[in-house]
């Protein structure tokens, strides 16, 4: 993958204690190979979160920016890792409920995996929205007026959202896919 695909961008990555390990890393790698820069942010004044990884805590991540300085202006797109502790604890929290939705209202690419699209339902971005997740979340997505599948990626409108760490690849591909399109109508 060309280093300079994605050169100039910037995606934040919403996350806090207990977010799935793979879900966070490896779409960050992945996006910084496209030539993106990522920012991870956190609520609170953390230097370092800590991931989840098969049952148990993982390894550490620097924050670079905490939730109470970042802008969602500032960035090109939004990737939210799941876990069933960093989304739980995320969508509770109103400052980052109100990061989602910023993005969702300029329709800048949100990209949420796995338990990921709690965020999404909290900050009223799903209604009429094909998505898919970690099969527990269907009831909670289908109640709040969105259309589940069960597929490896899902793409509708603005947000991107896939099921489990198995999916990444395609997550992330659609995800830089997406930044290219917009960097191609900005240009």
């Amino acid at each position: 993958m060309s280093k300079d695909k994605l050169k100039g961008c910037k995606v934040a990555i919403l996350a806090t204690d207990g977010f799935e390990q793979s879900e966070l890393m490896k779409p960050k790698q992945l996006l910084e190979e496209a030539g993106a820069t990522t920012v991870v942010i956190s609520p609170g004044d953390a230097q370092q979160i800590k991931g989840w990884n098969h049952g148990e805590w993982g390894e550490q991540v620097k924050v670079d920016v905490p939730l109470a300085k970042a802008r969602a202006a500032d960035y090109d797109a939004l990737v939210l890792p799941g876990g069933v502790i960093n989304p739980d604890k995320l969508r509770l929290h109103e400052k980052a409920i109100d990061f989602v939705r910023e993005f969702g209202r300029t329709g800048r690419p949100v990209a949420a995996i796995c338990h990921g699209p709690w965020t999404l339902i909290n900050a009223g971005l799903v209604r009429e929205k094909h998505l898919t997740s970690w099969p527990s979340l269907r009831a909670d997505l289908e109640n709040a007026g969105a259309h589940w599948e069960d597929s490896e990626v899902v793409e509708s409108g603005n947000l991107i959202t896939s099921r489990k760490p198995d999916d990444i690849p395609a997550f992330t591909s659609t995800l830089i896919r997406a930044l290219e399109e917009r960097q191609a109508e900005v240009a």
